[in-house]
C-alpha cells in the first residue's frame, strides 16, 4: 500500500470535504499528500475551500491519517482492492461522474471494465410480477449477452432477486453496499454475498466499521448508477430508492429503462411515471433493452438460416394464430385475447421474435412476419 493511498483515504475522512471538493483539491495540488502538507493560505486558494474548510483539513490531519492507516491493515488482511481516482484502473464509467468517489473498496473477481454493464434496481417489496420479470430478464440476457455484468444493491426485493438470478444463470454480479466490507446487510443475504465474491464481487466507498445508516443507501445509489451503461427499473412505487438511482443515472446522461405495469398496481406507479416523463424507455424484454442500447449481439446458439417452417405451421402457435389477417397487434391486445398477464406473454413473444416469426415495433406493437 503506497503512502499516497493513505492520504487519499485520509481526505475522505475530513468533515466538509466531499468527493467533488476532494477531487478539486487533488487536481489543484497534483496529489493527495500535498492537501495535508500545504499551508492553510494555499488551501484557501482552491475554489470552494474557505477558511473554515481549510482549517478543518489541517485539524484533521493527524486523526484522519491514523484512521487511514488502520483501514489499510483491514484492507491488506482481507485482500480488498482499493481504487483511487488517480489510478489508471479506476472504472472509466464511474470516473466520468462528477461526484465519483475519490476512493472505493472492492472485493471480488468481476471486471469493472467489462464491455457491457447493467444495473438492475427496484422496490424492496417485490411482487410475484416483479420477481418473474427479473428472472426472465436474467435468463434472456444470459442467452444474448453471456458476458454482461449485473450490478445491484444486495437489498431485499428486486436487488437480491437480480443477484440470485444472475448467479443461477452464470452471469457475474456485483453488489454495491451502503456500509463497510466488514459486514453484510441484511444478514439474510450473507450466503448470496459469499457466492458473489467468488464469481462477481462486492463494492463500497464506505470504510470498515460503517453502519448501514439510512443516508448511506442514498449515497451508494450513485455508484449503482455510475458503474453501468444503463439502469433498469423493474418495479417501483411512487417513491423509493430505485427512482433515486434512476434519477441519478439520468443526470449522468446514462440510459434508463423501465418495465411498465398496470396503472392500478402500487409497485408499477414509479416505472410508469418514469416512462410517462420520458426519463426511461419502455422495455418488455431483454431484446427490447439490447435493441434500444444498439448493442449488436445475437444468441450464442442462434441459427436463423436453418428455420424453414411454412407459414401454415407457424400459425399453429397460439400467439401467432391470434394475428389472423392482421399484420400488427399491440401486446395489450394479445394479453387480453389470450387472457394472460403481460409478463407471461413477453417471454413467448421474445422466443417467437428470436425464431423470426414476429418483429417488435416501437410502442409495444408486434408485427407478424409472413414468410
Amino acid at each position: 500500500m503506497s503512502e499516497e493511498q493513505i492520504y487519499l483515504i485520509g481526505i475522505t475522512l475530513v468533515k466538509g470535504v466531499g468527493n467533488v471538493l476532494a477531487r478539486q483539491l487533488i487536481q489543484f495540488f497534483g496529489d493527495a499528500k500535498s492537501v495535508f502538507t500545504e499551508k492553510t493560505r494555499m488551501l484557501e486558494k482552491v475554489p470552494g475551500i474557505g477558511e473554515y474548510t481549510a482549517a478543518k483539513i489541517k485539524e484533521s490531519e493527524t486523526t484522519a491519517l491514523k484512521r487511514a492507516e488502520q483501514e489499510i491493515l483491514f484492507i491488506e488482511k482481507n485482500k480488498i482492492i482499493v481504487y483511487s481516482i488517480l489510478d489508471d484502473q479506476y472504472p472509466v464509467r464511474l470516473r466520468e461522474c462528477q461526484d465519483a468517489p475519490v476512493v472505493f473498496y472492492y472485493r471480488g473477481v468481476a471486471d469493472l471494465h467489462a464491455a457491457r454493464i447493467l444495473s438492475i434496481v427496484g422496490t424492496r417489496s417485490a411482487t410475484e410480477y416483479g420477481r418473474h420479470l427479473t428472472e426472465i430478464l436474467m435468463k434472456e440476457l444470459t442467452e444474448l449477452l453471456p458476458d454482461v455484468l449485473i450490478v445491484s444493491g444486495l437489498a431485499y426485493g428486486i436487488d437480491i432477486c437480480a443477484h440470485r438470478s444472475a448467479l443461477k444463470n452464470g452471469l457475474p454480479t456485483i453488489g454495491v453496499l451502503a456500509h463497510g466490507l466488514d459486514r453484510i446487510y441484511p444478514a439474510l443475504h450473507r450466503n448470496t454475498a459469499a457466492e458473489m465474491i467468488r464469481t462477481g464481487g462486492l463494492l463500497t466507498d464506505f470504510m470498515s466499521g460503517t453502519n448501514p445508516d439510512r443516508e448511506n443507501f442514498l449515497q451508494r445509489n450513485r455508484l449503482i448508477a455510475g458503474l453501468a451503461d444503463a439502469t433498469i427499473v423493474v418495479e417501483s412505487a411512487e417513491k423509493g430508492g430505485a427512482l433515486v438511482t434512476a434519477d441519478i443515472a439520468f443526470s449522468y446522461g446514462r440510459d434508463v429503462y423501465a418495465f411498465p405495469g398496470r396503472v392500478s398496481d402500487k409497485y408499477s406507479v414509479g416505472c410508469n411515471r418514469l416512462i410517462q416523463t420520458n426519463k426511461a424507455g419502455l422495455i418488455n424484454s431483454a431484446y427490447d433493452l439490447i435493441t434500444a442500447l444498439c448493442w449488436d449481439v445475437k444468441p450464442a446458439n442462434s441459427q436463423p438460416e436453418q428455420i424453414e417452417i411454412p407459414f401454415e405451421e407457424k400459425t399453429s402457435h397460439p400467439v401467432l394464430s391470434l394475428f389472423g389477417e392482421k399484420q400488427e397487434l399491440h401486446i395489450n391486445e394479445l394479453a387480453t385475447m389470450m387472457n394472460q398477464p403481460i409478463y407471461h406473454l413477453s417471454s413467448m413473444l421474445f422466443e417467437l421474435e428470436m425464431e423470426g416469426f414476429i418483429k417488435a415495433l416501437p410502442g409495444g406493437v408486434y408485427k407478424l412476419i409472413r414468410n
